[in-house]
């Protein structure tokens, strides 16, 4: 049992990993205006966000539910939200 709560823990970290990534991302590729039209946070504010929640991520992988982590996840989140739910 403890073996599959492990394994449910990483998949549960590697795709919360992936959606802060893919946000990231996103933000890199977007210009300045089309993020600041669509959110109160810059660009560059964002891809630091975003960075940092990636790089805390990586230091604690095995926790994906730890405070950290959620931070990070929610700050994805509301940025994808943002960002590629607006018609701009």
């Amino acid at each position: 049992m403890l073996e599959i709560q492990a394994l449910l823990g990483l998949a549960l970290s590697a795709v919360l990993f992936g959606v802060k990534v893919f946000a990231l991302v996103d933000c890199v590729s977007r210009k300045p205006t089309d993020i600041e039209s669509a959110s109160q946070v810059s660009k560059n504010g964002w891809l630091v966000i975003l960075g940092l929640s990636i790089a805390a991520h990586a230091v604690t992988w095995t926790h994906p539910i730890g405070l950290l982590n959620l931070l990070g996840t929610v700050a994805a989140f509301v940025y994808l939200a943002q960002l590629r739910g607006s018609h701009h």
